[in-house]
């Protein structure tokens, strides 16, 4: 499935739906089968699961029967490192080596459980992988030492796709894979065949990249194996609904998605849990959303008027013709 002629599968961060779960199930505790029956509620066909957060509770066995009798699938799972204490100062980075093979065999045991559960897909944003302070990190061997982190999860289960999802900052004041390029340099460097990139829209924005750029550049040097939508005003990762505020960017990173035939879902990251907003609303916006963008990103990247535009790098042309399939009108 593709976004060349169909609607993708859609996903969403699940943790955003413990929002009113309990006075919806009655309880106190809410267990990751409650969150994935309100994600299904709100029209979402997909899932990716936090390991080993999402497993605390329930076994991959019943996740696996939650997902199935919601009619959902697994797109993958993503690791969580940051919520264990024992990684608050690196999880691959991290100067004790017995702690950063803990991290790995964290790791192994969640591809484990990606491929007991029936997925090939693993996401690995190492958001606790930094430095706040000046001769705080040995840069040279924590590049070392996350190189090698990522060679060994990826020999071991060389079938399971592996995406390095990057971010500027947060949890650390700096990551060390901030944006795409040192992102690509590593995965050049780690030379494993299923390794690749996860594009989080939040992300690129406040890396100071541009969404489709960094998707172009991302297929052309790697493989996309995932793209997260949101928004966000590019200071943090804000995870607004998606195309709140730059709609532009959001038809361009469609269009060329559609135009490099992405075959993946689309995973909802954003934070309605943050400002109070209703999750499953804001679901429903996400797909309706995308329900209506995804159509006029078709057209545009099969328009030969705005390719041509494009080819002369004429951007008043090129802009007129997104106006007039996104608002309507105008002359041209």
């Amino acid at each position: 499935m593709s976004l060349a002629d169909r609607s993708p599968r859609y996903a969403s961060r699940l943790n955003a739906f413990r929002v009113g779960a309990q006075v919806r199930q009655g309880r106190n505790a809410v267990t990751t089968v409650d969150l994935i029956r309100r994600a299904a509620s709100a029209g979402l066909d997909a899932a990716d699961l936090n390991y080993p957060d999402h497993f605390e509770d329930d076994s991959p066995a019943e996740l696996g029967e939650a997902l199935r009798a919601q009619d959902m699938t697994l797109n993958g799972l993503a690791m969580r490192y940051y919520s264990l204490p024992e990684f608050k100062l690196g999880a691959f980075t991290h100067p004790d080596r017995s702690v950063r093979d803990a991290a790995i065999d964290l790791t192994r045991r969640g591809i484990d459980t990606v491929t007991e559960m029936g997925g090939s897909l693993m996401t690995l944003w190492l958001g606790q992988d930094g430095f706040d302070y000046s001769f705080q990190m040995d840069y040279a061997r924590a590049w070392d030492d996350t190189i090698d982190a990522i060679r060994r999860v990826c020999d071991h289960a060389p079938n399971v796709e592996i995406a390095i999802e990057y971010k500027p900052n947060e949890p650390r004041a700096f990551a060390l894979m901030p944006d795409l390029g040192t992102t690509l340099l590593a995965i050049r460097e780690a030379d494993r065949g299923n390794l690749g990139v996860t594009l989080d829209f939040a992300h690129v924005l406040y890396a100071d990249e541009m969404p489709a750029w960094a998707a172009t550049v991302a297929a052309r040097h790697s493989r996309l194996l995932g793209v997260h939508l949101n928004d966000g005003y590019a200071k943090r990762d804000d995870g607004l609904a998606v195309a709140s505020v730059h709609p532009v960017q959001t038809v361009e990173l469609l269009a060329t998605l559609v135009a490099m035939d992405y075959p993946g879902a689309i995973y909802f990251d954003t934070f309605p849990d943050h400002s109070g907003v209703d999750p499953v609303a804001e679901a429903r916006l996400n797909i309706a959303t995308m329900e209506k963008l995804l159509p006029i990103a078709r057209g545009l990247a099969r328009d030969p008027a705005l390719g041509e535009a494009i080819s002369r790098q004429d951007a008043p042309a090129s802009l007129a013709i997104v106006q007039r399939a996104l608002i309507g009108g105008g002359n041209g």
